[in-house]
């Protein structure tokens, strides 16, 4: 499959709750690479690259949080960066 790029904001329960925490442990695991961190409004902001099932597959596992409540996240596309080689939280 192809690799693609993904700028995706979260809305809900979303901070001080792990989920950058999660979310780069999930993203490492699925070998996604990118960065995630926490918006001033709430939201969590995430760049994710690599094949949309791991995509999908990492944000399963974000959900799955004891604490986590997604109440909807907004994904759109963005250019594949070459050079970029890990996760990481911002």
């Amino acid at each position: 499959m192809a690799k693609v790029r993904k700028h995706i904001y979260f809305s809900g329960q979303v901070q001080g709750v792990g989920f950058r925490y999660r979310a780069t442990n999930a993203a490492r695991a699925n070998g996604l690479t990118g960065w995630v961190d926490n918006l001033w409004d709430g939201r969590v902001e995430m760049e994710v690259q690599g094949e949309l099932s791991q995509i999908e597959e990492m944000i399963q596992e974000i959900q799955s949080g004891s604490f986590i409540r997604i109440e909807k996240y907004q994904m759109e596309d963005l250019p594949v960066d070459e050079e970029e080689w890990s996760f990481y939280a911002r």
